[in-house]
C-alpha cells in the first residue's frame, strides 16, 4: 500500500478527488426503510444484500452524500459480493425528501449515530466517510467501553477530526472555488426551503450571502444545533479530543496529499502529533496516498475488515468528499 503511485494521467489531489464522482460504480438494488426518530422526525435507511446475511455493515455517509454517492455504491457492490448486508442511513434531509423538523444534521451528531446503531438487533460493523466518520469517531469516544456491545468493529475514512483545521483549509484558495462552492450549492437551497417552513430559523440575508463554510456554519449549522457560533461548533463537534477514549478494534484511514487535507495543520497545532494517537495502541492509524480513482491499481488496494474486502477508493480529504 505504501508503494502505491497514482497513474500518470491522474496527477494531484484535485483530480484524484473529483475523478470517482465523474465515473461512479454501477448502482446495486436497494431496499428502503423509513425510521421514525425519537423527536418526531424521520430518516430513510437503504439496504443492500440479504436479510439473512451473517454480517451487517452500517455506512454513515459524508456531507450532502447519500446511498447513491460513488463510495456508497462501491461499498454496496463489495458487500453484496462478499455476502454481507449493508445499511446506509441517511442524515436528515439527504434521502431526497426534506425532513419534518427544523434541525438538519452536522459533523458532531453523535446522538443521531447512537440511536441509529441501537436500532439494529445485534452488534454491527460500522464505517464512516468524512463527516460521517467524524460523527462515528466522536460517538465511539463518548461511549468508550460501552460501544463494544453495539459495534463490533469500526473504520473511518478521511474523517475531519479537527473541524477548525478542515474548515480553514476548505475556505481558502482553489478549495473554496471547487469544493466549498459545490457543497453550498445544495446546502443553501435546502436551508432556504427550511427557512420558508420555519420563519426566523436563521438570517435570510446572511444565508444568501454565505460563500464559505465559516459563514454558513455561523449562520445556519451552529445556531440550528445548539452551538454559539462556527468556532464553538467546530471545537465541540470535532472528534479529535475523543480519540484517546476509543476502545476496541477501530481503524482510522486518512488520505494524505489530498486536495483539502487538514491533517498537517492538526498535527502542527498539537506539537506534531495527532490528538489521541499517543497511548492508544488499539487504534490503527494508516496513511494512504490520495487516490480515489477507479484505475486498476486503485481497485487492487483493499482494506480487509473481518472478511469484507473494502475497496480503498476512499474519497480523499478532510471534512467532506465530493459525491
Amino acid at each position: 500500500m505504501n508503494g502505491y503511485a497514482a497513474p500518470w494521467w491522474l496527477p494531484g489531489g484535485h483530480l484524484q478527488t473529483l475523478y470517482p464522482s465523474l465515473h461512479p460504480p454501477a448502482r446495486v438494488a436497494l431496499q428502503r426503510e423509513r425510521w421514525e426518530t425519537p423527536d418526531g422526525d424521520f430518516i430513510d435507511v437503504d439496504f443492500a444484500g440479504e436479510r439473512a446475511a451473517a454480517r451487517l455493515l452500517v455506512l454513515f455517509h459524508g456531507l450532502e452524500g447519500c446511498s447513491d454517492s460513488h463510495y456508497a455504491r462501491a461499498f454496496a457492490a463489495q458487500a453484496l459480493s462478499s455476502g454481507w448486508r449493508l445499511a446506509m442511513p441517511h442524515w436528515r434531509g439527504c434521502s431526497g425528501e426534506p425532513n419534518r423538523r427544523p434541525r438538519a444534521y452536522h459533523s458532531g451528531d453523535s446522538e443521531e449515530v447512537d440511536w441509529i446503531l441501537r436500532k439494529f438487533s445485534s452488534p454491527v460493523h460500522a464505517v464512516g466517510i468524512s463527516l460521517g466518520g467524524n460523527a462515528l469517531l466522536k460517538w465511539l469516544g463518548e461511549r468508550g467501553d460501552a460501544a463494544r456491545s453495539i459495534v463490533r468493529r469500526a473504520a473511518t475514512v478521511s474523517a475531519p477530526i479537527d473541524l477548525s483545521a478542515a474548515g480553514r483549509a476548505l475556505d481558502r484558495g482553489i478549495n473554496r472555488e471547487i469544493y466549498t462552492r459545490h457543497f453550498l450549492s445544495t446546502l443553501k437551497p435546502k436551508s432556504l426551503a427550511k427557512l420558508a417552513l420555519f420563519p426566523g430559523l436563521c438570517d435570510r440575508a446572511r444565508l444568501r450571502a454565505a460563500r464559505t463554510f465559516r459563514e454558513f456554519d455561523d449562520t445556519v449549522t451552529a445556531p440550528l444545533h445548539g452551538y454559539r457560533d462556527a468556532d464553538d461548533y467546530w471545537r465541540r463537534a470535532s472528534s479529535g479530543p475523543w480519540l484517546e477514549r476509543v476502545r476496541g478494534e477501530r481503524a482510522r484511514i486518512m488520505a494524505v496529499g489530498a486536495a483539502f487535507e487538514a491533517v498537517e495543520q492538526h498535527q502542527q497545532a498539537r506539537g506534531g502529533r495527532l490528538a489521541g494517537e499517543v497511548d492508544v495502541d488499539e487504534i490503527a492509524v494508516r496513511r494512504f496516498p490520495a487516490l480515489a480513482s477507479q484505475c486498476d491499481a486503485g481497485r487492487r488496494m483493499q482494506r480487509r475488515v473481518d472478511g469484507l474486502q473494502v475497496p480503498a477508493r476512499q474519497p480523499p480529504g478532510g471534512r467532506v468528499a465530493v459525491q
